[in-house]
Order: C-alpha cells, then structure tokens, then sequence
C-alpha cells in the first residue's frame, strides 16, 4: 500500500483528496494535517510514502515544509498542491526538495495516477506543464557556471538522459528517444542522481536547465 499524508489547512479540500485516493486499491491515507508544522510532524512519526501538501498553509508554508520533510523523512516524495496562478513558487519548491506539483482543479484519474507515480519516485508532472514551468521559472534565476560544475562526472550517455529528463520525459520515452532499455536508463538516473547530488529527478530536471543542457532544443 501507498501510505499518504494530506496537508492543506481547508478541511473540505482534505476531505475531498481523501475520499477521491480511498477510491485507490494500493493508495491509503494515513495521516492529514492543518499545516506545515503538523505535516512535518506526522511524516517524522510515520512511515509516509507520498506527502500532499498545500503550497499556501499557516504556521510554515509548503515550501518550508517540504525541507523539512526531505531533513525528517527523506523516503518520503513531496507533491505541492497549487492554484492556477502560483507557479512563481515553483523554483522555490523544486530545490526544497518537491517531487512535483499538481493543480487544485486536478481530475480524480489524475490524481491517483500522480500519487503512484509519485511513491515510485516518477515525475508527477505532464512533460509539456513540466517543460512550461521549468523554462518559465528556473532559467531565468540559473548559474549555469555552478550546474556545468555538477554536470562535469557525467559520460556522455549520462549527460543525453539528463538532457531528455530535463525535457520532463518519462524513463519509457527516454528509453526510446536513445534506443536503450528501460533498466538501463534507470540506472543512468540514478548514477545521474548520485554523481550531481540531486534528490530526485526533478531536481536533476531542473540541473539540466541551470547547466544550459536544454539550449536549442
């Protein structure tokens, strides 16, 4: 089972989200939160697989959170919960160590299928929004110098699947694009993962854009 944590100070929204992932076979809410702080507590307490959490709450906000999850608890992948219009937070987010986002308005199909994504350390982000946000938000603040720098341990195969992964592509697509096999491809990511120091994909996503990988495509 996929244990989850639902953190948002509306209780409705709580509610709604819970009822919608019960509908899940492999998916069971464990805890709920009013806050950051409670969030933060619950995922220290429990073996939380997958954190839900609103990027607007009171007494610590998402992003807070979210460090203090990936210090508490760091199995356990942050999703950020957005309104349509707050995407400036996105940058923010990534670094804090965030796994991806999803809109409010997200459609219940949609929502399991993130939280599955999610628990098996997937990007939970359509390739064309992730592409949207990470161009919009992370090339503009970049130091590309400093991503080059992290970049430079990579062999070529390794630096061609950052590239792809940076574009939000699944490991299924970037198998294809190179012509290599799922298994090998994850063992990229990971050898990816671990030679820059990123957390997770989208960290290593948003590493492909500082380190100006993605230029021209």
């Amino acid at each position: 089972m996929i244990r989850v944590l639902v953190a948002d100070d509306e209780a409705l929204m709580r509610v709604g989200i819970r009822l919608i992932l019960e509908n899940a076979e492999d998916i069971e809410v464990v805890a709920e939160a009013g806050n950051g702080r409670e969030a933060a507590a619950a995922c220290r307490a429990q073996d939380i697989d997958v954190a839900l959490l609103d990027l607007k709450m009171p007494d610590r906000d998402g992003i807070t959170t979210a460090e203090d999850i990936a210090r508490l608890s760091p199995r356990t992948f942050v999703v950020m919960l957005t309104a349509f219009g707050e995407e400036a937070s996105v940058t923010r987010a990534l670094r804090a160590g965030a796994s991806g986002f999803l809109l409010k308005d997200t459609g219940p199909a949609e929502l399991i299928r993130a939280v599955q994504l999610a628990a098996r350390g997937e990007p939970v982000l359509a390739p064309r929004i992730t592409r949207q946000l990470l161009e919009r938000h992370v090339t503009s603040a970049r130091d590309t110098e400093a991503a080059l720098r992290r970049t430079e341990e990579l062999t070529p195969a390794e630096q061609g699947v950052l590239q792809l992964l940076g574009t939000g592509l699944s490991n299924a697509e970037i198998a294809d694009q190179l012509y290599l096999s799922a298994g090998t491809v994850k063992a990229h990511i990971s050898r990816i993962l671990t030679r820059t120091g990123c957390a997770n994909r989208v960290q290593a996503a948003v590493l492909a854009h500082d380190a100006g990988l993605l230029t021209g495509r």
